[in-house]
């Protein structure tokens, strides 16, 4: 192999994104609240981008008459990138003041000092605001480990195995006790790590570190429970058999009768399979949905928006007089020129947004029509590639535009992505939403004779009689996808006169 230095002409041809096209993208994938944040952010970080505050004694729909909207409606354009050019238009584009200005230059002047106070107090409050940070399992755990008088390595070895324990799993211990040692640990070395494990077992919640299911359950027991002996037996044997209900079986290695057997299984049903439940977040923030529907005189469902702060963004006239009287120094005007046209991107990229948002959910809208005349169960199986060619963007622009995005219906607020749904073609030839199955079976199942479950074929019989005409295949497919057993695991023995 020979090496050489030397200079080759290559051609070759190269993708990029120009930064323009980047933040356009970034802002129509944005929820409203998190388009909301960026804006403040860009507020603060940005000296010539203004928000023009709303007069309160003019009614909503009148502007003052010296003040032009914020923004203007642009074309609506595919986030293709143009290869043969960087977009450096964009960034010279402000350079010549004398061109007429865009209607997002406003003629107003430089914030008041009360203005920035405002702002201020804002950030402050929201600060003053946030929440306590919630006690966590090991906090928890630490805290009761601190009561107990303990030699220094069997306390060292304790909050090793607290710090292994994950609320989200559960609170079980994950990791063996040899592994937690150094390799050359020897028996004394195991036999601390037991009684440490004892020690974090015995305190609360009951059955945290616990190794496995079964281990879990019998750290709950307690000899005061009624039934205390049978549901320790059915812990200690039976907890499979227990999950396939197979009930005969348990009788008939037990010897309990059905009673007593239905009365041990209620009370094992109140412990706890994850005792670090009440530890996991389940903060569920409030939704703001970006769209809402209503209907026009003539029926149609028609989308609006919830334009924020977005379309009152303007570009501040102290900065543009300061850029054109000549008296700023060179790089005065360079910052100036890039704040502006930074300003320019930022109110273009959200018009650019608002304009795509509002044309693929006017589509999702048109399209499931009868899902918001009728109901959830008539639902119409709908692609996102249907709604890009309706539009005449790319699929990857609509993806974009509905992820995380929430709409405002007569029957609910819904995710955007709710009304994309996959379906089945029945043996009829007909296209029908897989949603349509789920809510026709989970009817069938929640009226069924429990001590006489129906089997998947006599599923597909009743859905054919209501007009679903589904193999047998898709029936088993989707039961086990919402997680339904079979109809031997549903069956309920003591309403049953059969023996199994």
């Amino acid at each position: 192999m020979k090496l050489s230095f030397g200079q080759h002409l290559s051609q070759k041809q190269v993708q990029t994104l120009a930064p323009r096209m980047i933040q356009s993208m970034e802002i129509l994938q944005m929820p409203l609240v998190e388009l909301n944040e960026r804006i403040e952010q860009e507020l603060i970080e940005n000296p010539v981008l203004e928000l023009r505050e709303k007069d309160p004694a003019l009614p909503d729909e009148v502007a003052p008459a010296d003040e032009v909207p914020a923004t203007r409606d642009v074309e609506q354009k595919e986030l293709i990138v143009d290869e043969a050019h960087h977009n450096a238009d964009d960034f010279e584009r402000l350079v010549n003041l004398d061109q007429e200005m865009p209607s997002y230059f406003d003629d107003q002047t430089r914030p008041s000092s009360n203005r920035i106070q405002d702002s201020s107090d804002r950030h402050q409050d929201l600060m003053a605001n946030v929440a306590e940070r919630e006690e966590t399992l090991q906090d928890h755990l630490l805290q009761q480990l601190g009561e107990w008088e303990l030699q220094p390595e069997l306390r060292k070895m304790c909050e090793r195995i607290i710090s292994s324990l994950n609320a989200e799993d559960g609170g079980y211990l994950r990791i063996s006790l040899r592994d937690m040692l150094p390799a050359d640990a020897g028996p004394d070395q195991l036999d601390l790590a037991e009684e440490a494990l004892s020690i974090v077992q015995s305190l609360d919640p009951p059955g945290i570190a616990a190794r496995d299911l079964k281990e879990c359950l019998l750290l709950q027991l307690n000899v005061e429970i009624p039934h205390y002996q049978d549901v320790r037996t059915l812990i200690l044997h039976h907890l499979e058999d227990l999950r396939d209900n197979k009930i005969p079986q348990i009788q008939k290695a037990t010897g309990f009768s059905q009673e007593q057997l239905r009365e041990a299984w209620a009370e094992l049903r109140k412990l706890e399979p994850k005792p670090a439940r009440r530890f996991v977040e389940s903060y569920a923030p409030a939704v703001t949905p970006d769209l809402s529907v209503v209907q026009d005189e003539t029926g149609r469902y028609i989308v609006k928006m919830d334009e924020g702060p977005s379309r009152n963004l303007y570009i501040s006239k102290y900065y543009r007089q300061r850029l054109a009287n000549g008296q700023a120094t060179k790089e005065e005007r360079e910052f100036i020129k890039r704040k502006i046209n930074a300003a320019q991107w930022l109110i273009e990229s959200i018009e650019q947004r608002r304009s795509t948002l509002l044309k693929v959910s006017q589509a999702i809208v048109d399209y499931q029509t009868r899902f918001l005349d009728s109901g959830p169960e008539f639902i119409e199986p709908l692609k996102m590639q249907q709604i890009a060619d309706q539009v005449g963007v790319h699929v990857t622009t609509v993806s974009r535009a509905v992820d995380d995005k929430w709409i405002e219906t007569s029957r609910g607020v819904f995710p955007l992505r709710r009304f994309f749904v996959g379906g089945t073609t029945t043996e009829d030839g007909e296209d029908i939403a897989w949603d349509r199955i789920r809510i026709e079976l989970q009817k069938l199942i929640d009226h069924e004779d429990k001590a006489d479950p129906l089997s998947d074929d006599e599923i597909v019989k009743r859905m054919g009689a209501a007009g679903l005409k589904v193999a047998r295949r898709t029936v088993t497919k989707y039961r086990q996808k919402m997680g339904i057993p079979s109809s031997r695991q549903r069956k309920d023995w003591s309403k049953s006169n059969q023996p199994g």
